[in-house]
């Protein structure tokens, strides 16, 4: 018996049933934004015959399994060099919860995803904040896709209830309906590529469980997967976001802003893109005291994910260049991880991006500090903690 199914309505934050997906479709029809969006994403889409594809998708996994996938299929031919997956053998043949380190805000998990289908292993859940819910038709395309919505623009009362509610709703998915789910290791995007798993999000998937903290968290079957981008075509973005906050510490980003990084994220070149499935961390679990001090756990808990992360990466001229400049070493040239032309080639692509910021009092030697951290963090992260 699912004890979470009957203390808490799910309504507000689950997937669109298959039942609500005709009308859901009717809507996005007759929505210019979602028309918009997709001849941005898809040039030259005949809208007749795709509206006509549309209503042929009855359920959530048709809406999904075509359309879906034929859109992040475009977007994966236009914006990258390849796409591919690792570690394939490690994914536990039962529902489990995926957390990776967060680099886009939407590619991360459409691509993994698309990876997921591919190797025959049908797509998560995924967990996705209401402040990129700009729009309602993006809220209802990404509850076709099998979204779950989290609540971060609530009042500070209610955000304990909302936690307690999110992982009712994720301990009953994997628990109940036997879907994997997927959720980044920290709340939003770690800008400077310093992964690291935030406690919070340990602790709120505690809370929907009926026991002790490791047994809580070992019945969701964690399986960390590392995500590692050639190109990250928002890095000047996320560095102009350094400097905005440093100058202006009460800065907020807009809307605005988050749509023109979602944009810029899935249709800008990335390069090449890698995901590779660690080890599930259950055995590790086991190994814990379960009479430690709650903190201590859930941050020896962290560590686990965050050193299966780490391990995982994989690594690219630019990260091995991005260091050396950093750091001021010759250490991974003298090692021949990239050569003159690599250097060259990536000195351009820096100044570019730099040259993207227009924003006043503009700091250029701070913005460039901070696009290198963006590409050496990984490394730097993986050469000191596993």
């Amino acid at each position: 018996m699912d004890k979470n199914k009957n203390v808490y309505n799910f309504d507000d934050i689950r997937p669109l049933d298959d039942s609500e997906v005709s009308a859901a479709i009717e809507v996005l029809i007759e929505s210019e934004g979602f028309r918009h969006a997709l001849n941005y994403i898809m040039p030259g889409l005949d809208w007749e015959d795709f509206i006509a594809k549309m209503r042929q998708c009855k359920t959530k996994e048709k809406f999904k399994s075509s359309l879906g996938y034929e859109a992040v299929s475009s977007v994966a031919k236009r914006s990258t060099f390849s796409l591919d997956i690792s570690g394939r053998s490690r994914m536990p043949g039962k529902p489990c919860t995926i957390i990776s380190n967060h680099r886009d805000i939407v590619m991360d998990v459409a691509f993994l995803n698309l990876l997921l289908y591919n190797i025959g292993r049908g797509a998560t859940q995924v967990a996705i904040g209401d402040n990129l819910l700009i729009y309602p038709w993006i809220d209802l395309v990404v509850r076709m896709n099998n979204s779950f919505i989290v609540k971060r623009d609530v009042p500070v009362r209610q955000i304990l209830e909302e936690s307690r509610k999110l992982s009712a709703y994720i301990h009953h998915t994997i628990k109940e309906t036997k879907e994997s789910i997927w959720i980044a290791q920290r709340e939003g995007r770690a800008k400077d590529s310093n992964d690291t798993t935030q406690n919070s999000v340990l602790k709120m998937l505690n809370m929907g469980g009926d026991s002790d903290i490791l047994t809580n968290l070992m019945s969701l079957h964690i399986v960390p997967v590392a995500i590692s981008y050639e190109i990250d075509p928002c890095d000047y973005l996320k560095a102009q976001e350094f400097q905005m906050k440093r100058d202006h510490p009460k800065f907020v980003k807009s809307k605005r802003d988050d749509l023109l990084s979602m944009e810029v994220g899935i249709l800008e070149d990335k390069g090449r893109v890698h995901f590779t499935v660690a080890s599930p961390i259950n055995p590790a679990l086991e190994k814990l005291n379960p009479e430690m001090d709650k903190n201590e756990l859930f941050s020896a808990v962290a560590a686990i994910i965050d050193r299966e992360i780490y391990t995982h990466y994989r690594f690219y001229p630019r990260n091995y260049i991005a260091y050396d400049m950093l750091y001021r070493t010759s250490r991974f040239s003298a090692m021949n991880y990239y050569n003159a032309y690599d250097r060259e080639e990536f000195l351009e692509y820096l100044q570019k991006q730099i040259d993207k910021i227009d924003i006043t009092n503009k700091d250029e030697p701070f913005l460039r500090t901070k696009i290198l951290e963006m590409y050496s963090n990984p490394l730097k992260n993986h050469l000191e903690k596993t």
